[in-house]
């Protein structure tokens, strides 16, 4: 039986495969379970909900609503937030559970359901697949009378968010014009608010809040329309958000796009200059551009590489506690300011970066040079046999051993969508295109 929960929480099109009656089982076991793990005496669970702009997140928010109200937890309902905005109203109300209802980056049919435990963490795999089990166990006994939960709206929790957010900018951002993305997503109220608030002058892109229009060409996933108002405006950055806005990618005022992998570069500068980059260490995934880890290598950083899924960056940065973690998809960890990636909490963080020191956003990214890098989706395919197939191992051995120590292979199923990504790096992008092409083909032919 496939796993319920993926990389990043329970995710499918909405009203399909994530239904209200899903939605509304799935609150009240993960009540249940959560319950059980909590310590004695701590009275009754409070839950935090918060959701994007989709469509689907009104019906499904009243489904979560209702499973959690009548498991017995009391509901703080904080309206569409950033994902981060929910585990941090976690930590600020001492919530048991935090709610997040999107599917991040993906299109608007989708939709998602991402559980925070207390202390704003997301849950571990043993704790999810408790959950999961739980679902197709015996009945719980539902609480009667004054022991089913409450339900309230809680503005002050978002509010206590943005006060967080801003307390982290080093100097005022006075004399930057910004140019943000949206993504017509969970950032659309908050990101340009902020900002202005921080000293920016700011220019709001994709920010009407159309959940129907989330991610349609635009956001982190689509930087075209950014980088075309960054020049237009002769703004100084771009800053670009996705769906939940948990990540971030930049542009700089050329209309070039500085990925996640840059702003780990810079911002692991920053933190060390600072001597905030604990154990002088960076935590990136595989995905990361081998061009990181040569910069860090001469940087005398250390780089330890984790599975794709923010969730297992930040797995390695609290055990070996760790500051900066991240993704070149642009989820970054503050892990000394956050508990969770934080789209709106990296912008500020570059920015500040830019007006602390005087230096334009393209300078400081040149700390690293990134390889050319091809990533293809094969669809169609059997995903779960990559591990498996002989055939495939044979052909990643002799791509790798084909660019040696100037590039590299990685191919992985998608812990999110039905499809195997093929990624090849190289020192030219025709040599990492015709690896990719030739791999591609044999990912179709072996897992077809």
């Amino acid at each position: 039986m496939a796993r319920l929960f993926g990389t990043d929480g329970v995710r499918g099109v909405a009203n399909v495969d994530l239904t209200a009656e899903l939605a509304l089982a799935l609150s009240a076991a993960a009540v249940g379970v959560l319950t059980e793990h909590r310590v004695a005496g701590s009275g009754r669970p409070a839950v935090v909900v918060g959701r994007d702009t989709r469509p689907s997140g009104e019906f499904l928010e009243a489904a979560v609503v209702a499973g959690l109200a009548s498991a017995g937890a009391d509901v703080l309902r904080i309206g569409v937030v950033p994902t981060p905005a929910v585990a941090h109203a976690v930590i600020s109300s001492n919530a048991a559970l935090g709610v997040m209802l999107s599917a991040s980056h993906n299109p608007m049919p989708d939709n998602g359901i991402k559980l925070f435990a207390a202390g704003g963490r997301k849950l571990p795999d043993e704790i999810e697949d408790e959950i999961a089990e739980r679902l197709t166990g015996p009945a719980s006994t539902r609480p009667t009378g004054a022991a089913i939960g409450r339900v309230r709206d809680d503005g002050a929790l978002v509010e206590s968010y943005t006060d967080f957010l801003l307390a982290t900018v080093p100097v005022p951002l006075t004399g930057l014009r910004v140019v943000v993305d949206c993504a017509q997503g969970a950032a659309s109220l908050l990101a340009p608010r902020v900002l202005r608030t921080a000293g920016a002058d700011v220019i709001a892109l994709h920010s009407d809040g159309d959940g129907t229009r989330i991610n349609d060409a635009c956001g982190a996933t689509h930087m075209e329309s950014l980088r075309a108002a960054v020049v237009q405006h002769g703004a100084d950055a771009g800053m670009a958000h996705d769906g939940d806005a948990d990540r971030c990618i930049a542009v700089d005022a050329n209309g070039e796009v500085v990925d996640g992998d840059q702003i780990l570069a810079l911002c692991a500068l920053a933190l060390r200059e600072r001597g905030q980059l604990a154990d002088n260490t960076l935590v990136v995934t595989v995905m990361s551009n081998l061009g990181l880890h040569h910069a860090m290598r001469d940087a005398g950083i250390e780089v330890i590489t984790t599975p794709v899924g923010d969730r297992y960056v930040l797995e390695v940065m609290r055990e070996r506690g760790l500051s900066l973690g991240g993704e070149q998809s642009g989820h970054v960890v503050f892990l000394r300011h956050a508990t969770t990636g934080d789209g709106l909490l990296t912008a500020l963080q570059v920015l500040g970066r830019m007006a602390e020191t005087d230096r334009p956003l393209a300078e400081l990214a040149k700390v690293m040079t990134r390889l050319p890098q091809v990533l293809v989706n094969v669809r169609g395919v059997d995903r779960s046999k990559v591990a498996t197939s002989a055939e495939l191992a044979a052909a990643v051995a002799a791509a790798e051993a084909e660019l040696g120590d100037e590039g590299r292979v990685l191919l992985r199923p998608s812990g999110t969508e039905p499809l195997v990504r093929v990624m090849v790096e190289a020192p030219t992008t025709a040599q990492a295109q015709a690896v990719a092409a030739r791999l591609s083909a044999i990912v179709q032919s072996a897992l077809g």
